[in-house]
């Protein structure tokens, strides 16, 4: 008998990714040489912290305090001047659909990569607050995107679908974000609830490596309700000196405290700081660290 034919193979045909533009390579060589700058000076550590960096159980709940119960920025902010304004606590309350999308310039290796990054950052988050977050395109509440500064650009109307209510101040930074803004995210909730119901997230695709990882991990982090920096916050990456670029132990507790049972989503910062800081107390005394 004769054999039958092996089955056709189906391949994907190959998308070339286009050419950046002279601004793309432009910021790609501008972000390589400032990732460069920081490593040289000891910066964008990953190792967690670590003996040099102690904290007390009143440093973290005075951090916590100060990183969950206020925004960074204004809600209808253009993201040039950091205003803190005080926040009830807020974080989520259903699952999370955590979507990873690309731009059309970002090449096939760096998506892999980028999204595998996420998955197992989303997992890492999962298990400290609780939420449920898995990947995917149905329906997505959380969208990661990775977008070149052409991809970016172009955005507008895009980002104006995902979140019909986007000041207009909003949507053009984010089309026109200044190269000292290395990333972002954007929660929306229901009117009058403390509760996200979308969040969307934006790292430029000219990083190298390790700071598109550090992007991942703020932004994300970020988006689950650690909303401020602090410059007193340390170790951690919730603060803008660069000093951390992955989560850190004392971020992880903040993110554990976040979602203990104890913090009610809507809380006000005078309720809300107390509990903190017996929460504080008990992990520490627990041996967290």
């Amino acid at each position: 008998t004769v054999p039958p034919p092996p089955d056709e193979a189906v391949v994907d045909p190959i998308v070339t990714p286009p050419e950046p533009s002279e601004a793309s390579r432009a910021l790609s060589a501008y972000y390589t040489r400032l990732q460069r700058d920081l490593l040289t000076q000891g910066l964008l550590r990953g190792d967690g912290g670590g003996p040099d960096t102690p904290f007390t159980d009143n440093q973290l709940a005075r951090n916590f305090v100060r990183i969950a119960l206020f925004n960074e920025y204004r809600d209808d902010s253009d993201f040039q001047r950091p205003q803190s304004t005080v926040s009830n606590l807020r974080r989520w309350t259903t699952p999370i659909r955590m979507s990873v999308e690309f731009g059309d310039t970002v090449p096939q290796t760096q998506r892999d990569q980028d999204l595998a990054s996420v998955s197992t950052y989303a997992a890492r988050l999962s298990r400290l607050t609780g939420v449920p977050i898995r990947i995917t395109d149905r329906n997505p509440n959380f969208r990661v995107l990775f977008l070149g500064e052409d991809d970016r650009r172009a955005y507008g109307p895009r980002l104006r679908a995902l979140i019909p209510n986007i000041s207009d101040a909003t949507l053009r930074t984010f089309v026109n974000l200044p190269r000292n803004q290395l990333c972002v995210v954007i929660g929306t909730f229901a009117p009058g609830q403390s509760n996200y119901t979308k969040a969307v997230a934006m790292i430029r695709a000219e990083h190298p490596n390790l700071m598109r990882s550090a992007c991942i991990h703020e932004e994300l982090a970020q988006g689950m309700g650690l909303a401020n920096d602090s410059p007193g916050a340390r170790p951690s990456i919730f603060n803008d000196d660069e000093e951390f670029a992955l989560l850190t132990t004392h971020d992880e507790l903040l993110l554990r405290m976040l979602y203990d049972p104890r913090l009610q989503t809507g809380m006000s910062p005078a309720t809300a700081a107390p509990i903190a800081r017996q929460i504080a107390r008990d992990y520490l005394a627990a041996g967290a660290s």
